[in-house]
C-alpha cells in the first residue's frame, strides 16, 4: 500500500470518528446551557401569586377599611384598576424599560416591548452563577411589584380623587418614576446596582418611591372637605385587620421571593419577615402606651405594615436580630411621623402612605447599610465597610426622593390637565362609591 493510500485511509477513519462523535459534542454543548430548576420555578410562581394577594384582596381591604363607608368601594376599585393597568403597561413596555437591553445607568430601551423575543424557553439569571428561572416567571414577578407600588400611592389621595385621574396618573407615573428607579436599583448596568446599593425587595423602588409620591400627590390635590376639623374614623377596623393579615402573608412572596431561588437567602428573608414585623407591631402599641394612649388594634396593624416596609430592603441583608431591631426602630419613628409630624405640617395623607411607607422605607433603606454588617449578624463579607455602604444607601435614598417628587408633580399636573383631578364637592359629600361608580359597598 502506498503512502497516499495509507494517508487517505487514516483521514477517512478520523472523519468517521469525528462525525460519529458530533452528536455527543452537541449534547455536551446543550447540557452546558443552564436549565431552570423546577423547585426554584415553582417557588417563584408561588411568590408571584402571593404578591398579587397583597394587592387584591390585601391592600384593597386594608385601605378600604380605613376610609368612611361611603368611599369603601371606590378605594377597592381604584386599587384594583390601577394594578390591572400597571400589569398591561408592564408587558407592553415597562419590563423592557426596566430590565431589557443596554443601560445608560438610568433606563433601558424598548428592545423587549410587548415581550418581544421572550419564549417559554427564555431564561432570566438569578443571583447564583449558572442558576436561572423562566423569563416569563421573572416578568410576572416583577410585574406584581409595579402593580402594588402604584396602588400604594393612592392611600394618600383617596376619598377625593377622580377615578379617571387615577388611571391617567398611573400611566404617567409608572413611566417616568417607577420604571427608571427600578432600573437604577435592580437592573444590571443600573446606576445604584453598579454602585452596590442594598435593596433586597424594594425599600427604595417600592416604599420610598410610593411614600414620597403619596406626599407630593396629596399636597397638590388638597385636603378632604372637613379635614382636620371633622372626625373621619375608619369605618371597619375588622376589614383593615383582615387586610393586614393578608399583606403579611403575601409579603413572604414579596421578600423571600426576591431571592429568585428557593435557597438559604430566601430562608433568611423569610425569618426576617416574621420577626421584624412582630417586633414592629408590638413596638407601635408600646409607643401608644408611652404617649398616654391605649394600645390599639389600628396601632398594631400600622406597626405590622411599618415593620414589613422597613425589613423589605433588609430581608436578605440582615441577621434575624438585626431585623428585630430595625423593625422596632422603624415602628417608633413611623408612629411619631403619623401622630406628630403630620398634624404639625398639616398635610392630608389620608391613610398615612407617606408616614409609614415613605418614612419606614427610608429607615429600612439606610438601616440596611448597618444591619448588613457581619459584626451585627448580617451576611456582609469580611471586607464590608459600613461607612462606604451607608454613603451608597444615602445616595440611593436621596435620589429616589428627588426623582419621585419631581416625577409625581409632573404626573399629577398631567392628570389634572386631562381630567380635572378632583371630584366635585357634591360627589365628595355623597361619597365616591355612588358619585364615581354608581354603587354602594353596603346596602343598608
Amino acid at each position: 500500500m502506498t503512502f497516499s493510500n495509507k494517508f487517505c485511509g487514516a483521514m477517512g477513519a478520523a472523519g468517521l470518528f469525528i462525525f460519529a462523535a458530533m452528536p455527543a459534542w452537541a449534547q455536551d454543548a446543550a447540557a452546558a446551557a443552564p436549565t431552570p430548576d423546577k423547585g426554584d420555578t415553582a417557588w417563584m410562581m408561588t411568590s408571584t401569586v402571593l404578591v398579587l394577594a397583597m394587592i387584591l384582596p390585601g391592600l384593597a381591604l386594608f385601605y378600604g377599611g380605613l376610609v368612611r363607608t361611603k368611599n369603601m368601594l371606590s378605594v377597592m376599585t381604584q386599587i384594583g384598576a390601577a394594578a390591572a393597568l400597571a400589569m398591561l403597561i408592564w408587558v407592553i413596555y415597562g419590563y423592557s424599560l426596566a430590565f431589557a437591553g443596554p443601560s445608560n445607568g438610568f433606563i433601558s430601551d424598548f428592545s423587549k416591548a410587548f415581550l418581544a423575543g421572550i419564549t417559554p424557553d427564555s431564561t432570566a439569571a438569578t443571583f447564583t452563577d449558572g442558576v436561572v428561572i423562566p423569563e416569563y416567571v421573572f416578568v410576572a414577578f416583577q410585574m406584581t411589584f409595579a402593580a402594588i407600588t402604584v396602588a400604594l400611592v393612592l392611600g394618600s389621595v383617596v376619598e377625593r380623587i377622580k377615578f379617571s385621574a387615577v388611571m391617567v396618573f398611573a400611566i404617567v407615573w409608572l413611566t417616568i418614576v417607577y420604571f427608571p428607579i427600578a432600573h437604577m436599583v435592580w437592573a444590571a448596568g443600573g446606576l445604584f446596582f453598579e454602585m452596590g446599593a442594598l435593596d433586597f425587595a424594594g425599600g427604595t423602588v417600592v416604599h420610598i418611591n410610593a411614600g414620597v409620591s403619596a406626599l407630593v400627590a396629596c399636597i397638590i390635590l388638597g385636603k378632604r372637605m372637613g379635614y382636620p376639623k371633622e372626625p373621619m374614623p375608619p369605618h371597619s377596623l375588622t376589614l383593615t385587620a383582615v387586610g393586614t393579615g393578608l399583606l403579611w402573608v403575601g409579603w413572604f412572596g414579596f421578600n423571600a421571593g426576591s431571592a429568585l431561588e428557593a435557597n438559604g437567602s430566601a430562608a433568611l428573608a423569610m425569618i426576617n419577615t416574621f420577626v421584624a414585623t412582630a417586633s414592629a407591631g408590638l413596638f407601635w402599641m408600646l409607643a401608644e402606651r408611652l404617649n398616654g394612649h391605649k394600645g390599639s388594634a389600628l396601632g398594631f396593624c400600622s406597626g405590622i405594615i411599618a415593620g414589613l416596609v422597613a425589613v423589605t430592603p433588609a430581608a436578605g441583608n440582615s441577621g434575624p436580630f438585626g431585623a428585630i431591631v430595625l423593625g422596632g426602630v422603624a415602628s417608633i419613628i413611623c408612629f411619631y411621623a403619623v401622630t406628630v409630624l403630620k398634624p404639625k405640617l398639616g398635610y392630608d395623607d389620608s391613610l398615612d402612605a407617606f408616614g409609614i411607607h415613605g418614612i419606614g422605607g427610608m429607615v429600612g433603606a439606610i438601616g440596611t447599610g448597618i444591619v448588613y454588617s457581619p459584626s451585627l449578624g448580617g451576611p456582609g463579607g469580611a471586607d464590608f465597610v459600613m461607612s462606604s455602604q451607608l454613603v451608597t444607601q444615602l445616595l440611593a435614598t436621596l435620589t429616589t426622593i428627588v426623582w419621585a417628587a419631581i416625577g409625581t408633580t409632573i404626573a399629577i399636573f398631567i392628570a389634572k390637565a386631562v381630567t380635572g383631578l378632583r371630584v366635585s364637592r357634591e360627589v365628595e359629600q355623597e361619597g365616591l362609591d355612588l358619585g364615581e361608580h354608581g354603587e354602594r359597598a353596603y346596602n343598608i
